[in-house]
């Protein structure tokens, strides 16, 4: 990455910071910018606030939201070109990713390290000159702005695998900062252990009904991005052991709205989980679990999301671009037709006939399947039909480009927690007997999966499941299987599925499931994609020709090195 620039746009961020507590005739007597940083900026909380306010600014750019879409989803099953797809998406759909795609570029996600670490580094000054700011409030701040940089490196590492991991900000243009990238294990490791030190000086509420406990970090999202950090590194318990305190904060959150408002409240138990139902009351019409969680946003269920405010000036354009608005309804990201074929008869091995989420998440319009997840304020449909055809979805298409971004709910940590206790049961070969340790976690799994499963499908009771136990505690990876699978149906279109896909196939050192699940909707050179897609190092995406060229440290991914690479360097 290029630091200078960084340094060059750290004294822009502080220059505007700046400007907003002075008038016209302050900007003209403004002293040299690196003056203002260095002697008169940092001396109050208002100007820690204002920098890490700019975090989450950064976080919802469009910059960053298109490539947690784009390296989260696109590469997967999930997803296939739509009307107008830019080039560089194109060729990410082909598998052709070059050097120099544009989605290659992880500026955005450095710069807002970047602000990261400025907040820590100069939060402690700032408490030892403003009275104000408190000891505890610093420490919240910190683990904040952490917590922020740990889940930017995440994606980063998701992506690329090896990158530079830096945590010292830059503070002037004499700083050299051409470094090596680290290997995925180790960053993942020191990002564990940033998180796990500042865990619990997080905030845990800023408020009752406050819509800061959603869009800001809470210890309930450190707790849900360390819960990830584990599954992706192998420590099952640790990631069900936190997993559970997100889980628990939720129950006790519902316990203490039903006591409230037993007669009106949406959530209901499935299991003993928590969840918004699709149906409220007696209602024959489902979609208030979309309309609340998509639609209204910062629902209860919501652990993380990037907040868009109508009428303010930052706006959700990802969504629009990628999925579509209501104006064009159609975006350059569709989704392939087996996901929504034949579902109606039963024929679909994805979507059950009564599953809200197929309704939800798509549509067809001459002959292509469209994204309508994030793109609808709401929608409402029949729980049944007399004719026996698909349901009518009424949808209100959001008018303004103003759709929240989600990075965790709690179905995500729910099936999180599925996949933990599946990978904490071990081995099991195909019909061997079960111990009652591993049948425990076994029914652990299934219990997660089959509350969503159940809330999906408008099922208070167990009368009629389609989704059996016994069907899946067959083996590891008839119950791996389920718990992916209702990952895709739950989380579909959130920057999910393909990280998904690289976490298992790193997990078993080979490719071979991800591909099968990814070559159909591949509709020419399928024999060419199998064979591409067949090594490890083609998970992840290749290094920027130009932070190839600033960089000298840096060494291409092995899948992306040709000749032809190497001469333009």
């Amino acid at each position: 990455m290029n630091m200078k620039t960084n340094y060059i746009s750290y004294l822009v961020l502080c220059t505007s910071c700046i400007l907003l507590f002075t008038g016209c005739n302050d900007f003209l007597s403004i002293k040299p910018q690196n003056d203002i940083v260095l002697e008169n900026y940092w001396t109050e909380e208002a100007d820690v606030n204002s920098v890490l306010n700019s975090c989450y600014s950064q976080l919802e750019s469009s910059d960053c939201v298109n490539r947690m879409i784009v390296w989260g989803e696109v590469r997967s099953d999930n997803m296939t070109m739509g009307s107008g797809t830019s080039y560089a998406l194109q060729q990410a759909f082909k598998e052709n990713i070059l050097e120099t795609n544009t989605f290659t570029n992880w500026q955005s996600f450095y710069q807002c390290i970047n602000r990261c670490n400025t907040v820590i580094h100069y939060a402690p000054i700032v408490n030892e000159k403003d009275p104000n700011f408190t000891d505890a409030e610093m420490r919240a701040t910190i683990a904040e702005a952490t917590t922020l940089r740990a889940l930017c490196y995440f994606y980063l590492i998701r992506t690329f695998r090896d990158v530079p991991y830096i945590t010292q900000p830059s503070l002037d243009d004499s700083q050299e900062y051409q470094t090596p990238a680290s290997p995925f294990e180790e960053v993942l490791d020191s990002l564990i252990a940033d998180v796990e030190r500042v865990k619990d000086d997080a905030v845990r509420s800023y408020g009752e009904k406050t819509v800061e406990n959603t869009c800001r970090i809470t210890r309930w999202a450190a707790y849900s991005l360390l819960a990830d950090l584990y599954l992706w590194k192998g420590e099952w318990q640790k990631c069900i052991d936190y997993c559970d305190l997100v889980i628990d904060q939720k129950i006790r959150e519902y316990e203490h709205d039903y006591e409230e408002n037993p007669t009106t409240i949406t959530t209901e138990l499935y299991g003993r989980y928590p969840l918004i139902s699709e149906s409220t009351g007696n209602s024959n019409y489902a979609g208030n679990t979309y309309t609340e969680i998509f639609g209204t946003g910062n629902s209860f269920e919501s652990i993380f999301e990037l907040n868009f405010v109508n009428n303010q000036s930052v706006t959700n354009s990802s969504v629009s671009n990628y999925y579509g608005s209501s104006a064009t309804r159609t975006g350059q990201i569709g989704a392939p037709t087996f996901l929504y074929e034949d579902i109606m008869t039963g024929q679909n091995p994805f979507f059950a006939k009564t599953d809200c989420r197929y309704l939800e998440n798509m549509t067809q319009i001459n002959n292509k399947i469209y994204i309508t997840k994030y793109v609808n304020q709401s929608v409402s449909f029949r729980t049944s039909t007399t004719t026996g055809a698909a349901p009518t979805v009424v949808g209100s298409t959001r008018s303004t480009n103003f759709a929240n971004w989600i990075v965790y709910r709690l179905t995500d940590i729910m099936l999180m927690r599925a996949e933990a206790e599946v990978e904490l049961a071990g081995n099991v070969e195909t019909g061997a007997t079960l111990t009652e340790e591993q049948t425990q976690h076994y029914r652990n799994a299934f219990n997660c999966v089959i509350a969503v499963w159940k809330r999906a499908n408008n099922k208070r009771t167990s009368v009629a499941d389609t989704l059996v136990y016994d069907d899946y505690a067959t083996s590891r990876t008839a119950m791996e299987d389920l718990v992916l699978a209702e990952r895709q149906r739950e989380l579909m279109f959130e920057g999910k599925r393909w990280f998904d896909l690289v976490r298992l196939s790193r997990r078993e050192g080979e490719n071979s499931r991800m591909i099968s699940k990814v070559l159909p909707k591949f509709q020419e050179n399928a024999s060419a994609i199998r064979i591409k897609l067949s090594t490890q190092d083609i998970l992840y995406w290749p290094y920027n020709r130009e932070e190839l060229k600033q960089n000298p440290h840096l060494k291409q991914n092995p899948a992306y090195e040709t000749d032809n690479t190497k001469q333009n360097l």
